[in-house]
């Protein structure tokens, strides 16, 4: 190929590419030129982040404890057993010590087919208590404040053994790119309609998309691998028609961010276009004042979302992994606002294949004052990086962990199994 036709090449693929960021609105780095590779092996991983530190103590409720009742004599959830209390009120029993709050009921069905686990008492080590530090803890994969820049979910993609090459590998419903995502070749995006080919006005779309295709359909290096990849992709989400994805089983997503998005994500999952990470962000759980008029609302919405999203998928959540996460928990006593302040230990949540569920994984110490952490938090006894190795492992077929979390070994709860 001549060196005039080699340049020509390069500039309309590189074209077509900036077309497609500029319709989605974000980064070209999401169709980095690789080789073509086998499809991924492993589940699908959909993380949800629970931005602005969720109250885990409300979440799955130690009912009985009295000390919880002691340290949030207006916060605190009805036992099961509260005759006093509406059933409606009443945290729902889970395994004799540990409670659900009403508003998550329909995910106990999950929890009771054992797809469903929490991890109470989670966090990492970070100790500022600050919003922002301890996002980039988690998002970085690290311990504190020292360790890699790059996100732990670049680092799994980067080192994972499965051979993949689709634009939407990796993808982020919202505004940008999470932490967790960084240093990856991953695409943002606010809805699945925003992944197309976008030419200026008045350009003939269908011949210079017919003429893409003819350019790369015998071009057998990685610019014209790449090039039929991302053009095979577009074909397939444009087939899809996310805009009129119709949810199976008779799921109905709440009109939500988080339940547009997750329907999207269903969208990708079933429609095989090489999906591997789907990063969501649920924020709005700095329940510093009045939590008991804003938590609610919260847990309706996450509940029914992710309740519908299992029932969307079918048996297909069999190779899908949800993470349900947050920087850290509440404090263990409310204040003087009806509400809680940045505390530390936290719950996350596991949903889908492999998860070793109905159960709730913790090393309870209790919340009388002598095991709490000053000035008054449940304190992390169990490591983040525990929960997120297992998936690694396990479900994402990814023995690296070591190059994922650097410096770090896990300790085996198991959560997957």
């Amino acid at each position: 190929m001549s060196g005039f036709a080699e340049k020509r090449r390069r500039f309309l693929f590189t074209s077509a590419l900036s077309a497609v960021a500029w319709g989605a609105g974000r980064s070209v780095s999401a169709f980095a030129v690789e080789p073509r590779r086998r499809e991924p092996q492993g589940d699908v991983l959909v993380t949800i982040f629970q931005r602005g530190g969720a109250d885990g103590l409300n979440l799955v409720v130690p009912y009985a404890e009295d000390a919880y009742y002691r340290l949030r004599p207006t916060l605190a959830v009805p036992s099961p057993k509260d005759k006093k209390a509406s059933p409606a009120a009443r945290a729902i029993d889970l395994d004799g010590f540990f409670g659900l709050h009403p508003d998550l009921k329909p995910l106990y069905p999950l929890f009771a087919e054992g797809t469903l686990a929490f991890v109470h008492g989670c966090g990492s080590g970070d100790q500022t208590r600050s919003h922002f530090e301890a996002m980039a803890t988690v998002e970085r994969g690290i311990a504190r404040d020292s360790g890699p820049a790059s996100g732990w979910l670049a680092r799994h993609l980067m080192s994972s053994p499965h051979d993949a090459s689709s634009p939407l590998r990796a993808v982020a419903f919202g505004a940008g790119l999470p932490d967790a995502l960084r240093g990856a070749h991953a695409v943002a995006l606010n809805r699945l309609d925003d992944f197309r080919l976008h030419f200026p006005r008045n350009w003939p779309t269908s011949p210079l998309t017919a003429a893409l295709t003819d350019i790369y359909k015998n071009v057998e290096d990685p610019i014209g691998v790449a090039g039929r990849e991302t053009l095979a992709v577009l074909d397939r989400v444009n087939r899809l028609d996310p805009a009129h994805y119709r949810p199976a089983h008779g799921a109905q997503y709440p009109d939500s961010d988080l339940g547009r998005s997750l329907r999207q994500v269903a969208c990708l999952i079933k429609g095989s276009v090489g999906l591997e990470v789907a990063c969501l962000d649920c924020g709005g759980w700095d329940t510093h004042f009045v939590q008991g008029q804003i938590q609610p609302g919260l847990l309706r919405d996450l509940g029914s979302a992710l309740a519908a999203f299992a029932q969307d998928l079918g048996s297909t959540l069999q190779r899908v992994t949800v993470l349900v996460m947050t920087e850290f928990g509440r404090r263990a006593y409310e204040n003087s606002s009806l509400g809680t302040d940045h505390g530390r230990g936290g719950v996350w949540m596991l949903l889908g294949g492999g998860v070793n569920g109905g159960q709730v994984f913790a090393e309870w110490k209790g919340l009388d004052e002598a095991h709490l952490e000053p000035p008054g938090d449940l304190p992390v006894t169990i490591d983040y990086r525990d929960v997120l190795a297992e998936v690694i492992q396990k479900r994402l077929g990814n023995p690296n962990v070591s190059e994922v979390f650097p410096s770090y070994q896990p300790t085996p709860r198991r959560m997957i199994v």
